[in-house]
């Protein structure tokens, strides 16, 4: 019989959908006293899997991330037991400045999470050039990760 564990992990397939059809993503990044400093963020997934988020240049989590780049990330959704699932990634950040990464990438999290047109992505990189200017991306490169969904359960608790 498989562990409890095994029943309601996400396949790859499973578990990278989940991660593109969801908005938020809370980072956390490791705090100058120890203690984890999490923040939600929205982000986009790119082609190789590795998750992006656009913040300011001068923000903790910059510093914290250039300290220490290990981070784990969170996804999750539900609003009942039966409908629980979430992500949880083992990840190590890249922090890029260069401003065609940086235009981008806040140009894939926008058209991500908003109902704008992937043929308007030229007009909203030059709308967004001035705010690109104070801002880097972190980008989060995958080590590991654990999944669930509790409708895999079928009911039985």
């Amino acid at each position: 019989m498989p562990s409890r564990r095994a029943e309601i992990s996400m396949t790859e397939e499973e578990a990278d959908q989940f991660a593109r059809e969801q908005q938020t993503l809370i980072i956390v990044s490791n705090g100058h006293d120890g203690f984890p400093h999490p923040m939600p963020m929205w982000y986009a997934v790119d082609k190789e899997g590795r998750y992006l988020v656009s913040t300011f240049e001068r923000s903790q989590k910059v510093v914290n991330y250039r300290r220490d780049a290990r981070a784990t990330l969170l996804i999750e959704s539900g609003e009942t037991y039966e409908t629980l699932r979430g992500l949880v990634v083992k990840a190590r950040t890249e922090i890029l400045e260069s401003e065609d990464d940086v235009l981008d990438a806040m140009v894939e999290i926008r058209l991500k999470n908003s109902d704008a047109d992937a043929r308007a992505s030229e007009k909203l990189r030059e709308e967004m050039r001035p705010a690109s200017r104070k801002r880097v991306i972190l980008r989060f490169t995958p080590e590991s990760t654990m999944s669930w969904d509790h409708a895999k359960l079928g009911g039985r608790y």
